[in-house]
């Protein structure tokens, strides 16, 4: 599970995230290093959180061929150092 803690620029990991379904839960995998972890608004306006917007942790990666993912970290991610 994600504690929410700042991940270092640099660092090599693996994510590991979940989607309930009905029958159970749909999960990936996706490995690559971290350029950026932050959090940021999204375009919510009824959260009624900070600023009235929900704030999500988003992590940046380059993954091994070069590609840059943008990953939303929820309570179903899994992010492990590799």
């Amino acid at each position: 599970m994600f504690n929410g803690a700042p991940i270092q620029p640099g660092t090599r990991v693996k994510v590991t995230q979940q989607l309930p379904t009905p029958d159970g839960a749909w999960t990936t995998s996706i490995q690559g290093t971290v350029q950026r972890w932050r959090q940021a608004s999204t375009g919510s306006w009824f959260a009624h959180s900070k600023d009235d917007r929900l704030w999500l942790d988003r992590l940046e990666m380059r993954l091994d061929d070069g590609e840059t993912t943008i990953l939303n970290l929820d309570q179903y991610s899994l992010v492990e150092m590799i």
